[in-house]
């Protein structure tokens, strides 16, 4: 079995690893992801017990028991990069055994649940409402380093898209993928469905002008019109792409669920939506324990 180097594989002196400083045990096979930092509170106050809390820059980690299930929640910062952090060391404190460096030879499935914010690009979708994303696409190109990535990956959207939009060549090539139809069937009943844009940025990548131009002022009313099939674009956001390309291509299961704070077709925005977002979580840790 190849050995994975050291420099490939960085674990700190106390053998955890690198960025996200957890060791296998602390980690539960349901894991919730966040982007502020703060939520990771939000809900593990929830938690009958708090084993674990660790943190690292951006990567706070707690994982304790709810209505008897032991769950792991993340913050992952903002953006398709860090996911590319997380889900790779998370797969690797499971799959991967730390003192030979090598692959198990059997593997473990994780279970990702984004539970987060959005730009709704539909009119019917106001501030306050939920969505659960059956697919992502991915505007940030990171899936596309990634070699047969497009096993997993939609290529008939893809392409469909692109000539719909006449993407402008500079920009990263999408990539289309599908959250796992398990945890949609799970966590989806009486929510908004739809097709998920995660952005590289929150400004210019997800249409937003402000002193700078944009190398195409239309895309919004663009992808608030496109249908590929009777599949209708729904919202920005900004990690779910790599999310589930990455647990996908790794074995895992993701979905994402994301309260709509701002509606991007209406021009409306909710100013305080942490209630809502509280009312996401709990509907969330009682979907996925069965309460």
């Amino acid at each position: 079995m190849k050995k994975i180097a050291d420099s490939e594989l960085i674990l700190n002196t106390d053998g955890t690893i690198f960025h996200l400083h957890l060791l296998p045990h602390q980690i539960a096979d349901d894991i919730l992801l966040v982007g502020d930092q703060g939520r990771v509170d939000m809900i593990s106050k929830h938690f009958e017990k708090l084993e674990t809390r660790v943190q690292n820059r951006e990567f706070v980690t707690q994982t304790g028991v709810y209505n008897g299930k032991r769950i792991t929640v993340i913050s992952t910062g903002i953006g398709t990069d860090n996911i590319d952090i997380v889900v790779n060391e998370l797969d690797a404190l499971v799959n991967i055994d730390m003192q030979s460096r090598t692959e198990k030879p059997e593997k473990k499935s994780l279970n990702f649940i984004r539970i987060g914010t959005s730009g709704g690009m539909q009119p019917y979708l106001n501030a306050g409402d939920f969505l659960v994303s059956d697919t992502a696409i991915g505007f940030d190109g990171l899936l596309n380093f990634y070699h047969d990535s497009q096993r997993v990956c939609r290529s008939d959207y893809e392409e469909s898209l692109i000539s719909y939009l006449n993407y402008h060549t500079a920009l990263p090539r999408p990539y289309v993928v599908d959250a796992d139809k398990t945890m949609i069937d799970m966590l989806g009943e009486g929510l908004h469905h739809g097709v998920t844009i995660s952005a590289p940025g929150f400004y210019g990548p997800q249409g937003r002008e402000l002193r700078l131009g944009l190398v195409d002022p239309d895309i919004n009313s663009k992808i608030s019109a496109y249908r590929f099939g009777k599949e209708k674009i729904t919202n920005y956001e900004m990690e779910s792409s790599a999310i589930f390309g990455l647990s996908k291509m790794l074995g895992h299961k993701a979905v994402t669920v994301c309260v709509i704070i701002a509606s991007r077709f209406n021009k409306t925005a909710l100013p305080d939506y942490k209630p809502k977002v509280e009312e996401l979580v709990q509907l969330v840790l009682d979907r996925i324990t069965g309460r």
